[in-house]
């Protein structure tokens, strides 16, 4: 057989840090990459369907961070590659709370329960609870009520990026657009990938991004990298960039040999992966109250997180008759893990609640299934307000040949779009001057792969940072944050 070819750099993962990080290198003319993509599409965690006559969004959905005394780099790639997009104003959502006979909780009841769980929130996180919001140590509620827990579903379960999105909301502003274009969101990821890979009647044709190639072992060592894909099939290179989801590191889908260092392992282990499911229900025709502040509407029940937030589809694609309600964490599991009819009654079940016994049945539904999924297991990373530095940067850090990107690697901007979108440009980078350095000290050309050498601690490359002149979030006064926006932002990556 045949010795695989070698490249100068193979990615792992087609979403947004893997095509920004390939945008990077062919920029400055490394262009033997290989993309080894393990599903069909391109995009990660940004997944257009067709459902019910429209396009609808599965995963990432929103621009968050619009306004602001910067830019949001991916706000300028929206309007670059003129998408369609909608603002969306959470403002009212708080006076559209349900309970469960279909009565309106009143205005001033709503408000002053609102603002006595941002006054609680705030009160916590000046005495540094916010730092528990890691997985073994998830921070109480403490809401009682109905409406205590669907507004505290509201504040905190659309909060968990960032912890608190303070990077985002301070450098780029408080407002947040949906994406209501039929071409999708993930046509920003194509925009991107045709300046540098062949494209041919909108699609990519390029030899080098290679897609159904679940990667199952990496091999590493001084001189290299060597990847099988489940199919098989082996590739080779000088370096390799990893951009699968921090829920894909903790799996087992993945082998490296020799084993990640343990610094390493257990920073991947002490960050959670937040789980944000969006369901669709397609209809006849609406039921449910159009027209200004009535876009979003909130359901209070005794389970916290039950059916809580809904959003009809009126604005973003006019005459579709479909509703979204989104689910996080322990329900988004549990309605996994049961058929889509069961999740189906469910749904109608709370919906009667709201509208009463004779609105239609569904004639649709769509159930993504993120934490299923071994290829992503999970929706985006949640880092805790107050955070250990350390872990973060344990997790972009480089292991020898083997660089990390993705939005858990963004130390400003984990679990948005633009985060990722950064941390490919910032890795992409730091491989370039790795590279470079390599050429300059005579040890960069290209070799055949050499035996794997039984290492420890010299995999590990020195854990210096790659040049961020912006703050690490860890460093803005939490207040700074708390004194502003604690509201509900959209959809993450």
């Amino acid at each position: 057989m045949d010795s695989p070819s070698r490249s100068s750099v193979i990615i792992v993962g087609a979403g947004v840090s893997g095509i920004s990080a390939a945008k990077v290198l062919a920029e400055n003319g490394v262009e033997d990459v290989v993309i080894l993509e393990a599903s069909d599409r391109i995009g990660g965690r940004i997944w257009k369907e067709e459902f019910g006559g429209a396009s609808v969004e599965l995963g990432a959905g929103w621009i968050v961070g619009v306004g602001g005394r910067e830019s949001n780099p991916v706000w300028e790639l929206v309007n670059k590659a003129g998408l369609r997009t909608i603002f969306s104003d959470y403002s009212q959502a708080r006076y559209n709370i349900y309970d469960r006979s279909g009565n309106i909780y009143p205005s001033g009841l709503a408000a002053e329960s609102y603002k006595r769980a941002v006054d609680s929130a705030m009160e916590r996180f000046r005495n540094g609870e916010a730092g528990s919001l890691l997985k073994a140590n998830p921070l109480p509620s403490i809401a009682k009520t109905p409406i205590e827990l669907a507004i505290d579903f509201m504040l905190h379960d659309f909060e968990m990026p960032e912890g608190e999105p303070i990077s985002t909301f301070l450098d780029y502003g408080e407002k947040e657009f949906m994406v209501a274009d039929e071409r999708g969101y993930a046509y920003l990821l194509y925009k991107m990938a045709e300046e540098f890979l062949s494209t041919s009647d909108g699609k990519i044709v390029d030899s080098r991004l290679k897609l159904n190639k679940v990667v199952r072992e990496i091999q590493h060592s001084r001189n290299g990298v060597r990847v099988t894909t489940e199919d098989g099939c082996v590739y080779e290179a000088n370096h390799l960039t990893l951009s699968v989801s921090i829920g894909v590191l903790q799996s087992d889908l993945i082998s490296f040999r020799p084993s990640l260092p343990r610094w390493k392992t257990e920073a991947i282990e002490k960050v959670d992966i937040t789980v944000y499911t969006k369901i669709f229900l397609k209809f006849p025709y609406k039921f449910w109250p159009c027209g200004p502040g009535k876009e979003f509407f909130i359901y209070a029940h005794e389970r916290r997180g039950y059916y809580t937030f809904w959003q009809h589809m009126e604005n973003a694609v006019p005459g579709s008759n479909i509703l979204m309600v989104t689910l996080t964490n322990g329900e988004s599991k549990r309605v996994e893990d049961q058929s889509d009819e069961e999740t189906l009654k469910e749904a109608m079940s709370v919906l009667r609640d709201m509208f009463g016994p004779d609105i239609p049945n569904a004639t649709d539904i769509l159930v993504p299934r993120w934490w299923n999924n071994r290829l992503q297991r999970g929706s985006y990373t949640n880092y805790p307000i107050i955070s250990n530095c350390e872990v973060v940067r344990n997790i972009k850090a480089p292991v020898g040949r083997i660089f990390f990107t993705g939005e858990h690697t963004s130390e400003r901007f984990s679990g948005y779009v633009h985060g990722a979108y950064l941390a490919g440009i910032d890795t992409g980078t730091a491989l370039l001057q790795e590279m470079r350095k390599l050429e300059t000290d005579g040890k960069g050309q290209s070799q055949q792969f050499l035996p794997l050498l039984t290492l420890t601690g010299s995999l590990s490359l020195t854990q210096a940072e790659t040049g961020s002149l912006h703050k690490h979030k860890c460093d803005i006064p939490t207040q700074l944050h708390l004194s502003g926006k604690l509201g509900i932002p959209g959809a993450r990556l």
